[in-house]
């Protein structure tokens, strides 16, 4: 398999910023909604209830992930093409490059595929918060897996690894891998966003992620490009 696990987990990590951007205010909002009992420890009950979250979300990027490669690999076996799935990794270097571009801020062209990611958003949106204010953690898990279909680009890239790879099973490791990536930024935004904000609007910081997702896709572009010829 091409699509290094390992790599989606480090792209998960160094999406950091973009998931900030996209999640980090309803994190924090999820923080401030718990009701914490008295005789128990704050920031305990505040992470159980973050880890809830997370367990949706990553459960919907999972079941994402699972579909686009069960998609992929029953096209192939359906019509028996050979190149498709080679197209299929150009894609998704050309948009993990877009996604380092994007990080970086040096072009925002990623912007307008999360634009297009409205329709998918637009029937969930009306469950989505209806499960809002969370003052359970089975209701936790629900808005996790709901909130997980917001329009991201960063996601979309991923997907397209999933997509790619060819089959329900990896393109649910792949996605299980990269939502877990995304776990230690969200879980700290959940009780020290500020903080966290602060230190990922550094310019250097979005550089560097940026760059690293960039040189995956090329990888990426690299190793379709040699399979085509």
């Amino acid at each position: 398999m091409d699509y290094s696990l390992a790599g989606a987990a480090l792209v998960g990590l160094l999406g950091a910023g973009h998931c900030f951007a996209m999640c980090g205010a309803l994190v924090g909002a999820l923080s401030g909604q718990i009701p914490l009992k008295p005789d128990q420890h704050a920031l305990g009950q505040i992470l159980q209830f973050q880890l809830c979250y997370s367990a949706g979300r990553i459960g919907g990027y999972t079941l994402a992930g699972a579909l686009c490669g069960g998609i992929s690999g029953g096209l192939g076996l359906l019509f028996s093409l050979d190149s498709y799935l080679i197209v299929l990794r150009l894609l998704a270097g050309t948009l993990m490059i877009l996604t380092g571009l994007y990080i970086a801020q040096i072009w925002g062209l990623l912007a307008r595929l999360e634009q297009l990611g409205n329709i998918i958003w637009r029937p969930i949106a009306p469950l989505a918060k209806r499960v809002l204010p969370v003052t359970r953690r089975r209701q936790a898990i629900t808005a996790g897996f709901l909130w997980g279909w917001l329009p991201c680009g960063l996601v979309y890239s991923m997907l397209s690894w999933a997509m790619a790879s060819g089959s329900a099973l990896n393109g649910a490791l792949i996605m299980l891998f990269f939502g877990a990536g995304t776990l230690p930024a969200l879980l700290i935004a959940g009780v020290a966003a500020k903080n966290l904000a602060l230190w990922l609007q550094k310019k250097a910081v979005r550089i560097i992620s940026g760059l690293v997702l960039i040189a995956l896709g090329g990888q990426t572009l690299y190793v379709g490009l040699h399979q085509l010829i």
